[in-house]
């Protein structure tokens, strides 16, 4: 198994299911919990680079469509105002 974020996470879910799993043994259990344990507490996925991959277009819109949205309460139209006043 490499070591690449999305084998971490696979991983991570694994154990997380594991846990869950009422099928499963106590001494399963008790090795899943000490392997999360021992995972670092940040998400395995993109934090970093997570804006970079997004097409700013479509986040505009999606800014957009939320401002025109009656679903939407004011506090949330506000805040895409001002996140589409910063782009």
């Amino acid at each position: 198994m490499q070591n690449t974020a999305e084998d971490i996470s696979n991983a991570a879910s694994g154990h997380k299911a594991n846990l869950s799993n009422p099928n499963t043994s106590e001494a399963s259990k008790a090795h899943s919990k000490e392997v999360l344990d021992s995972m670092p507490d940040q998400p395995f996925y993109g934090k970093e680079d997570q804006n970079a991959s997004k097409n700013p277009n479509q986040v505009a819109g999606g800014l957009k469509a939320t401002l025109n949205n009656d679903s939407i309460p004011e506090s949330g139209k506000q805040k895409a105002q001002e996140k589409l006043d910063d782009m």
